[in-house]
């Protein structure tokens, strides 16, 4: 399993150049992209570079992918990213029924096929309000998969679990979609808090011996993508995530 690292989780613990020497102390090869990084990606490409550190992933916002998608390309190309994914609709723009999922659905396509003719791969990251309900039951990120065929899948598990769904039967149902996972756990109920109730990677509750298992199984996804959203101590977090990962998944 090819693990990565999303930078995301360290926007809180800069410089850059020492999150990404931390990351490398720590065994790490590959980290992914959000728009925090992406000021100066030539800069960026060189730290990665000093460090023996690859991006083949990267997180872009439907507004940069629909408005500037020559900018996109351009920074992914120099930053070396392979997987485009895009990673959230604001509160304001998400649509409250099934025609207006069918129609997001529909502009991920439109970008999607452009990003493919491209030459990279496309897809939509999820969080948890895409398993909730609607009105009539059904369910956004049903929607979206089934509404937009060709659109990827870069599976949050613990946003999946948040959003009250078995991730096991998602992973079960659509793991052919999926190209990449964020590797994120749940802490116990009461516990961390501080970190906005999330865990270090196999210190939580989330079962990540038996997803490797089902994922290797039934997925295509190559990156498996550590994050923590609101970390405490993000060298520990990086460090003790990783470890447990390969020991585990091996």
């Amino acid at each position: 399993m090819d693990f990565s690292f999303q930078l995301y989780s360290a926007r809180n613990f800069q410089p850059w150049s020492d999150v990404l020497a931390m990351l490398a102390a720590a065994g790490y090869k590959n980290v992914e992209g959000f728009g925090g990084v992406y000021e100066d990606p030539a800069a960026f490409r060189k730290l990665m570079d000093q460090n023996g550190v690859s991006m083949p992933s990267g997180h872009f916002s439907i507004d940069a992918l629909e408005g500037d998608l020559d900018g996109v390309l351009k920074t992914a190309s120099t930053l070396g990213i392979k997987q485009i994914y895009c990673p959230h609709i604001t509160a304001e723009q998400r649509p409250a029924d099934k025609a207006g999922w069918q129609a997001f659905a529909a502009r991920l396509s439109a970008v999607g096929e452009k990003v493919r003719a491209a030459g990279y791969g496309f897809g939509w990251h999820n969080h948890d309000f895409e398993f909730v309900p609607l009105g009539d039951g059904s369910v956004p990120m049903q929607i979206l998969l089934e509404a937009a065929p060709e659109l990827e899948w870069e599976a949050d598990i613990a946003w999946v679990i948040r959003g009250g769904a078995d991730a096991a039967d998602w992973v079960s149902r659509f793991g052919k979609r999926i190209t990449a996972v964020h590797v994120k756990d749940i802490a116990p109920q009461g516990e961390c808090l501080d970190e906005d109730g999330w865990a270090d990677v196999g210190h939580g509750t989330v079962d990540w011996t038996a997803l490797f298992t089902q994922l290797k199984a039934s997925a295509p996804a190559t990156l498996f993508i550590m994050e923590h959203d609101n970390p405490s101590d993000i060298s520990r977090f990086a460090s003790r995530s990783l470890d447990w990962c390969r020991s585990t998944s091996e």
